[in-house]
């Protein structure tokens, strides 16, 4: 089968993306909206995959380019002759892929753009509602945005959910293994960890407000904090003028090569996102079988059972956090049997290897309902 793969740029679900369905046997063209912008992957474009070159994939997406992107997007299909286009997010990358006129489109939801984007305003309401009636299939990764999907016009028979999903063999337990960046510490110190982008629909800020509260009431509890954003200095004030800045390990951007290791050295797991689809984080975190204490946002709900797996805090609730993690805390001795239930929930649901499967039989059933 001949795909047409449309995403914002090349990000690390992208390259998982790109690889299975070059893996699948189908040739692919790759086409990015936004390009280097968002080249946060660090490995090379999968063999058998052409990245295509065309007058988008140089800056940030914006309205006032939307016809020149359409025209040029339809001169693409014209050349390649797919037999499907996967395109996503809904607002950007689908919508431009139904207005070339092209069918079958299997429109693919990244959880931010049906649980945030699409409540910015009546245009990208109307925006999506246009894409998703016209798309001839719908994925993503979680139910809620699934059910946002349904909402907005999606037929519900032609919605498929299936997590995205973990390598289980890279991001997996150990227990012998602490790379040189981390900090020393005490043997009675608890880690938290957080790898999600300092932008306010992450929540980093919330987490930073609760390690300040924790940090006043347990000398030893440390904080190790990846990535960057638009909220740095929102964050490093937080923390330094609660007095805990020396507390807080920053590793920045980490490859997927190294990232296990950073999950290694944390305790606990924390997700204060206000906004997620099924987080690849979180699955990477429960596979690596660290508890995880997410906020109670429905899709973190369906991963997340209250003293399972792990626990959850009330979205936004910096207060409620800091109770959560001492609450943890105090309980340190279960956290090994609780991190052990968090590696079964990503075995049983997590698995990219099995979930990749899903996608290929999606794209079977699209290319046959309009071959139909």
């Amino acid at each position: 089968m001949k795909l047409t793969y449309f995403s914002l740029g090349y990000s690390t679900h992208d390259f998982r993306f790109l690889k299975s369905i070059s893996d699948g046997g189908h040739e692919i063209f790759f086409v990015q909206l936004e390009g280097n912008r968002r080249q946060v992957e660090d490995r090379p474009i999968p063999e058998n995959v052409t990245q295509v070159i065309w007058k988008g994939g140089h800056e940030p997406f914006k309205w006032s380019s939307l016809a020149k992107l359409t025209l040029d997007f339809r001169r693409l299909v014209n050349e390649i002759k797919p037999d499907l286009i996967h395109a996503g997010p809904i607002q950007t990358c689908a919508f431009i892929a139904v207005l070339s006129g092209f069918r079958p489109i299997l429109s693919m939801s990244w959880g931010f753009d049906l649980m945030d984007d699409v409540h910015k305003n009546k245009w990208w309401e109307w925006v999506t509602r246009y894409t998703l009636k016209r798309s001839t299939f719908f994925t993503s990764d979680a139910n809620v945005t699934r059910d946002m999907a349904v909402k907005y016009g999606m037929n519900p028979e032609k919605a498929v959910v299936f997590p995205w999903g973990v390598d289980l063999e890279h991001f997996a337990p150990t227990m012998d293994y602490r790379p040189s960046t981390t900090v020393s510490r005490p043997s009675s110190a608890v880690t938290l960890f957080c790898n999600r982008s300092w932008e306010i629909r992450y929540g980093v800020d919330v987490l930073a407000r609760a390690f300040v509260k924790v940090a006043q009431q347990n000398e030893n509890v440390d904080l190790i904090l990846l990535n960057g954003g638009s909220q740095g200095n929102v964050i490093r004030n937080i923390l330094q003028s609660g007095g805990v800045l020396e507390r807080v390990t920053f590793g920045g951007h980490v490859s997927q090569t190294d990232l296990p290791n950073w999950y290694h050295m944390a305790d606990i797991y924390v997700s204060p996102s206000h906004v997620d689809g099924s987080s690849v984080s979180l699955m990477e975190a429960l596979a690596c079988g660290i508890p995880c204490l997410v906020s109670d946002i429905p899709a973190n709900k369906e991963w997340v059972v209250e003293n399972e797996n792990g626990w959850l805090f009330c979205d936004g609730d910096a207060d409620h956090l800091a109770e959560k993690i001492l609450a943890a805390i105090s309980q340190r001795e279960k956290l090994p049997e609780i991190g052990r239930a968090s590696r079964r929930s990503a075995e049983m649901r997590a698995d990219w290897q099995k979930n990749a499967e899903v996608l290929m039989n999606v794209y079977r059933k699209v290319y046959l309902a309009d071959a139909t």
